[in-house]
């Protein structure tokens, strides 16, 4: 009896170690082909939104974005480049800044500053370094606001201006999305 109980358990503990190492080796598949952002997955079968409200670090973007109406742009097909201000980048703006920009009658305001981070187009590090070195260090983007951006590198670290002489850097570059791609950065980008 002892050695059936022993053999039974001996079956089972194979089992859970074989099923761990299966579900082991699926979970680090997936976590090649994702980035991590905000404590979440970012998976690049999702479009911008569903990977976005899953991010802890950008709860004050998505805000923006859902009292802007541009929830269902940015879930259309695009492609689009968006350079995403974390939380910290938005706690960066003057006190109530943010609180004022989130009122119904501010929508305009704040369609303006989330459509000027926005590029059409699927921009990822190679293509944003490609319009790097054809500018002789420095690239000028357009944004969908109508704007412009100034990308350069500074040692090995992306860095954008924006029309009103504000910098940011990229924080991390190329979370890909199925309509584009998300470039997390440190302070909000401002249009004229």
């Amino acid at each position: 009896m002892k050695k059936i109980f022993l053999s039974a358990f001996a079956i089972a503990a194979i089992a859970f170690a074989s099923t761990t190492a299966v579900k082991a080796q699926s979970s680090m598949k997936m976590s090649a082909d994702t980035k991590m952002v905000g404590g979440a997955e970012m998976y690049p079968t999702k479009d911008i939104i569903d990977n976005a409200v899953n991010s802890k670090d950008h709860t004050t973007l998505v805000a923006a974005v859902k009292a802007a109406g541009l929830v269902e742009t940015l879930k259309g097909a695009g492609p689009f480049t968006v350079f995403a201000p974390t939380n910290a980048a938005f706690d960066k703006l003057p006190k109530g800044t943010v609180a004022t920009l989130l009122k119904p009658e501010n929508k305009a305001a704040l369609t303006k500053i989330l459509t000027y981070h926005v590029v059409s187009g699927k921009m990822d590090s190679k293509a944003i370094a490609a319009a790097i070195k054809a500018g002789n260090g420095k690239a000028e983007l357009t944004t969908v606001e109508g704007g412009k951006l100034w990308a350069w590198m500074d040692g090995k670290k992306l860095v954008l201006k924006d029309e009103k002489g504000g910098m940011s850097t990229v924080t991390i570059a190329d979370v890909n999305q199925k309509n584009g791609v998300i470039h997390v950065v440190d302070t909000v980008l401002m249009p004229k």
